[in-house]
């Protein structure tokens, strides 16, 4: 039974950084491309960063580029998305996503296969 688990969430304040990370389970994590996306009340799920098998290939929204990095770690069958210089903007629910063709180019809910629960990232102004 797959099971993604994401931790590190809370309430910062504007300008403020979260390190949130997505513990996987049940899967060859190592053979997964694995995404964010976050949620805002009354708004769409988006997409917000994904990262190929590897780590070796990383893609960003354009709102989250240069303020957060993603990243994995292979061995722990973790993922993580360390988040600075955060907006009230940035409020919502963050989910992780596990892709199972490997790869990092995919932006689209549909396009991932298993989902965590969620970790809501309050960001206050």
């Amino acid at each position: 039974q797959v099971q993604l688990v994401e931790s590190g969430g809370g309430l910062v304040q504007a300008g403020g950084s979260l390190r949130l990370s997505c513990a996987a389970s049940g899967l060859t994590f190592s053979s997964y491309g694995m995404g964010w996306f976050r949620q805002a009340p009354g708004k769409e799920r988006e997409f917000v960063a994904a990262i190929n098998w590897s780590g070796g290939s990383k893609n960003y929204a354009d709102s989250v580029k240069g303020r957060f990095t993603i990243s994995r770690d292979n061995a722990k069958n973790t993922m993580y998305l360390q988040m600075n210089s955060l907006k009230p903007e940035d409020t919502a629910v963050y989910y992780c996503a596990a892709d199972w063709t490997g790869s990092d180019s995919h932006r689209m809910v549909y396009e991932y296969r298993y989902w965590g629960q969620g970790t809501q990232v309050t960001v206050s102004s």
